[in-house]
């Protein structure tokens, strides 16, 4: 599909109809955890499952423009969702208005991926005819790494910094409207730290005195380690979305958050499931470990009284 085609879906319409997600407020839960206000970012109710369909959908859509067709991905769940959902849209399209070519997708899955999510991609990938295809691999990044080798167009979001893109609206859905000094710090569960990099470079940017806190598990924390050493159990950790060993942004990515005034902070499976039970008794939800990590930032930070100067954001993330 060349640049020029007409198409239902484009990055404006993108931008304007599937970024929005709200912004809740739990006051209950805030007083419980020992800050005066408290939000929730509901990402899990972005059209695309979660967050990462801010950036997948916008990647995708600007290596169509450069005359990619061919796409292929390593994801732990969420990001496959979102490419799976944005690729059948695209094909959805094509075919009701008789355009070629079509846009393929492979999907390379690790082992421990969880049922609900490939269940979620399996039953798009059903109805592709074909051209999404779901491949369960012992080593799915190195599947990734040589299916790009082979000329299909990688959509890692760890080290291509076009992904950075889609969370800019993250950004200013969080702050445009709103005064400078109303929220003081947003909370995220993190592998790559994508979207963390997004966030903090557009606060800074902006001149938003707002910290940005990054949360990995206990099996998965380069990043949270530049911050102080976890020497707890290496547990396989319930948050399954944590993947990203390597730390690729790394470099970049922690100098913008001490920069910020925010922190990398460590979840446990019991920190996860002590947050999932304070959520659920205090706002009545019921959210996912990935989610919970955020909470669990929070909740750490409150504890250690590391100082915030307004309103808490946790990113709810997905699945």
């Amino acid at each position: 599909m060349k640049s020029n085609d007409v198409r239902s879906l484009n990055i404006a319409s993108l931008i304007i109809y599937l970024m929005l997600t709200p912004l809740e407020q739990y006051q209950k839960l805030a007083s419980a955890i020992g800050f005066t206000d408290l939000y929730f970012k509901r990402e899990d109710l972005h059209p695309y499952g979660s967050h990462k369909g801010r950036s997948i959908p916008i990647m995708i859509e600007h290596y169509l423009a450069t005359g990619d067709q061919a796409f292929a991905i390593s994801s732990s769940g969420n990001a496959a969702l979102a490419a799976a959902i944005h690729v059948q849209k695209l094909n959805e399209f094509s075919d009701t208005n008789n355009q070629t070519p079509i846009t393929t997708l492979d999907i390379f899955i690790g082992n421990h991926v969880s049922p609900k999510k490939l269940y979620k991609i399996r039953a798009i990938a059903q109805k592709s005819s074909g051209r999404i295809r779901v491949l369960i691999k012992e080593r799915p990044l190195q599947a990734l790494i040589q299916a790009s080798q082979e000329g299909k167009r990688s959509l890692r979001q760890s080290t291509d910094d076009q992904a950075l893109a889609g969370y800019e609206s993250l950004a200013k859905e969080l702050t445009e409207g709103r005064p400078t000094q109303s929220i003081g710090a947003i909370f995220i569960g993190t592998s790559s730290g994508t979207t963390a990099q997004a966030l903090a470079t557009y606060f800074l940017k902006n001149k938003l005195p707002i910290q940005v806190h990054i949360v990995q598990t206990s099996s998965c924390h380069p990043l949270s380690d530049a911050f102080e050493t976890y020497d707890g159990s290496d547990e396989r950790s319930t948050a399954d979305a944590i993947t990203d060993i390597t730390g690729y942004r790394k470099s970049i990515l922690i100098p913008l958050i001490e920069k910020t005034g925010g922190k990398g902070w460590v979840a446990t499976n019991d920190d996860i499931k002590a947050a999932q039970e304070l959520v659920q008794e205090h706002a009545g939800l019921s959210i996912s470990t990935n989610s919970a990590l955020s909470v669990v930032g929070a909740m750490k930070a409150a504890y250690t009284s590391h100082e915030i100067d307004g309103a808490v954001v946790c990113m709810i993330c997905g699945e």
